[in-house]
């Protein structure tokens, strides 16, 4: 299932419910539907921000004695079975919540 991030400060923000389930237990927030107001935009980017960063800082242990050795779980690691890492797919969101803060707008999903 798609979950559809808006706000009034840019343009949408699609993902799968898959992939926003991570970022939005990381904020306490409901995967059906919710809003992040203007007040608790600076909380969220330095939640989001510091979950990257520890994302990176995480050794990847999940797939040693391969080529590659990349693949690790979505939230986790550096990379995702598909090759995507936790903040490449958190980096939309961060954005719209970062140019949220600096309107003073809301982010909603599922409403």
């Amino acid at each position: 299932m798609l979950i559809t991030f808006t706000s009034k400060s840019s343009a949408d923000v699609l993902m799968y419910e898959v992939h926003a389930k991570p970022l939005l237990d990381l904020l306490d927030k409901d995967i059906q539907r919710g809003v992040i107001t203007a007040e608790e935009t600076t909380e969220a980017i330095a939640r989001i921000e510091s979950a990257i960063t520890d994302s990176k800082r995480l050794p990847d242990t999940s797939n040693q004695g391969t080529a590659s050795g990349n693949a690790d779980d979505d939230f986790g690691g550096q990379m995702s079975d598909s090759g995507v890492s936790f903040g490449a797919r958190a980096f939309p969101l961060l954005e719209m919540l970062r140019a949220a803060q600096r309107d003073k707008q809301f982010v909603m999903w599922g409403v």
